[in-house]
C-alpha cells in the first residue's frame, strides 16, 4: 500500500506541466515532491478505509486469478512436452525398425547374390548367359562382378546383344 502511494506521488511529481516548464533546484524539487506527497496523502485519508480495502482485495484476487492461469499454462506445457517426447521416442523406434529392415534386406540380397555366384560359376557359360539374361539387371551385374573376368566375358558374348550391351554398361559403371 505504501509502495503504491509512493509510486503514485513520484510519478505525479515527475509529470511535466505543459503550461509552465520550470527547472527546479534540488531543494525546490524536494519541497515540491513533499507538497505533492502530502496532498495525495490527504486525498487518501479522505477516502474511506473500506474502499481502499476493497481495491486491495480486488487487486489481490486478480493476481491470484492470473497466477492460476499461469499455473494452468505451465501444466499444459509440461503435458505437451511429455507427449512430444513420447512421440519422438516412438518415431526413433520406428526409424530404427526401418533401418534394421533395410539392413536385413541388404544382407539377404548379398546372401542371395553369393549363392547365385556359386551356382553360376559352376555352370557352363551358355546356361549362365540364359539364366542371367532373365535375371534382374542389378542382381545380374552384381553376380557378374563377383565371377572370374574371363568367365564373365564369355557369358556376355553368349547373351543377346541388347541384353549384353545394357548389362555391360551397368557393369562398367559399377566398376568405376
Amino acid at each position: 500500500m505504501k509502495i503504491f502511494i509512493l509510486l503514485f506521488f513520484v510519478s505525479t511529481a515527475f509529470a511535466v506541466d505543459k503550461k509552465a516548464e520550470k527547472i527546479y533546484s534540488q531543494d525546490e524539487f524536494d519541497k515540491k515532491v513533499a507538497e505533492e506527497v502530502n496532498q495525495k496523502v490527504d486525498q487518501i485519508k479522505n477516502k474511506s478505509v473500506t474502499v481502499l480495502t476493497k481495491e486491495i482485495l480486488a487487486k489481490e484476487q486478480s493476481l491470484k486469478q492470473r497466477e492460476m492461469e499461469l499455473q494452468k499454462k505451465e501444466d499444459q506445457i509440461k503435458v505437451n512436452s511429455a507427449e512430444i517426447e513420447k512421440k519422438i521416442q516412438d518415431f526413433n523406434k520406428s526409424q530404427y525398425g526401418v533401418l534394421g529392415c533395410m539392413q536385413k534386406n541388404d544382407d539377404d540380397l548379398k546372401a542371395r547374390v553369393a549363392q547365385q555366384v556359386e551356382v553360376v560359376s559352376s555352370m557352363k557359360p551358355d546356361k549362365a548367359a540364359q539364366l542371367l539374361s532373365v535375371q534382374d539387371a542389378d542382381i545380374a551385374v552384381r553376380i557378374l562382378q563377383l565371377l572370374d573376368p574371363k568367365k564373365a566375358s564369355k557369358i556376355f558374348n553368349l547373351m543377346e546383344k541388347e541384353v549384353s550391351a545394357r548389362l555391360q554398361k551397368q557393369y562398367m559403371d559399377m566398376k568405376r
